[in-house]
């Protein structure tokens, strides 16, 4: 896919316009996770498993990397990080948290941490961490822009900021489609309609790599180096 320039991105109304057709609540996000917790892994765990994959290729992880997974959810991301680093992962939802943690424990994954936190007010100090990446999270969190500039702050220089999302469709039809079921698919965990363009302006993010992933390829794996 092609980058976005700065120019492109803030041209227009991509700055100011509205991101999605579907507004939520923080209380409403954390209802959804805690009701799907129990199913996550089996509806949204083989489907987008190779966008996982290549997520992980991109952070380039070398031993004592420290990773934030923002969204880490039931904790299916874990077992694919090198033991070699460290992985700190943050959600909203207790009972997705709980989850996580009996995967920690039988797994054995003693390179992990949880904690349980609001993702547009991480408290974490600036500069904290070499990756920091949303897995499949951006778009249902009731401040997308928000969260992205929260993530880019506890990036360490030179870390990468990683967002793996569904973002709404570059083809008019299909993006009018995606905006009409948008309220739908906010009650089974994320808006259909994020606008990519839009959103990337207003978290002043600057991808040196957006590609599109899993099959079909609706998916875009949004790479960021911080300056």
């Amino acid at each position: 896919m092609a980058l976005f320039d700065t120019e492109t991105r803030r041209s227009g109304d991509a700055a100011t316009r509205a991101l999605s057709v579907t507004t939520v609540e923080t209380d409403f996000v954390e209802k959804v996770y805690q009701n799907i917790a129990k199913v996550y892994d089996y509806t949204y765990g083989p489907t987008l498993h190779p966008g996982r994959l290549e997520a992980i290729e991109k952070m380039a992880i070398r031993p004592g990397t420290h990773v934030l997974e923002v969204g880490v959810g039931t904790g299916i991301n874990l077992s694919l990080y090198p033991r070699n680093c460290r992985v700190t992962g943050i959600d909203l939802s207790s009972k997705m948290l709980e989850r996580a943690q009996e995967r920690i424990d039988s797994k054995g994954l003693h390179h992990c941490e949880l904690a349980e936190m609001d993702a547009t007010q991480l408290k974490f100090a600036d500069n904290s961490f070499d990756v920091v990446y949303a897995p499949y999270v951006i778009s249902v969190v009731p401040d997308p822009v928000a969260v992205a500039r929260e993530m880019y702050r506890v990036c360490r220089p030179g870390g990468r900021v990683i967002i793996l999302n569904h973002f709404k469709s570059a083809n008019p039809l299909m993006g009018r489609i995606e905006r009409a079921i948008s309220p739908m698919t906010v009650h089974i965990g994320f808006t259909a309609d994020l606008d990519l363009p839009a959103f990337l302006a207003q978290a002043d993010l600057h991808p040196v790599s957006m590609e599109k992933v899993n099959v079909p390829r609706m998916w875009t794996l949004v790479t960021v180096v911080k300056d």
